[in-house]
């Protein structure tokens, strides 16, 4: 699970925050409103890459709801540019 937490929570709360990451807890660190710094717990994995159970990844895509393809095909159509004439899903002559 990841927490988003301010660089304030984590300068009050560092004692909380650091005995969490070792419980396996994720904290994502805001400054002004925007992330800057991940913290997670050292495992044997490569720094910067995230391991999840199955069960955490089920769960995520089970969050995420339905998939419309159809809906996804036209906001990505909604999104190209009008002042150039490309578009990556209009069938090619």
């Amino acid at each position: 699970m990841t927490t988003t937490i301010s660089q304030r929570e984590l300068r009050n709360d560092n004692a909380d925050i650091m005995r969490r990451v070792e419980a396996g807890e994720t904290f994502v660190v805001t400054r002004n409103g925007k992330p800057v710094a991940q913290v997670i717990p050292i495992g044997d994995h490569p720094p910067g890459s995230r391991r999840m159970t199955v069960g955490q990844i089920a769960a995520e895509w089970e969050a995420m709801g339905p998939f419309d393809g159809q809906a996804w095909l036209r906001d990505a159509r909604e999104a190209v540019d009008d002042s150039i004439d490309y578009d990556p899903w209009k069938p090619r002559r």
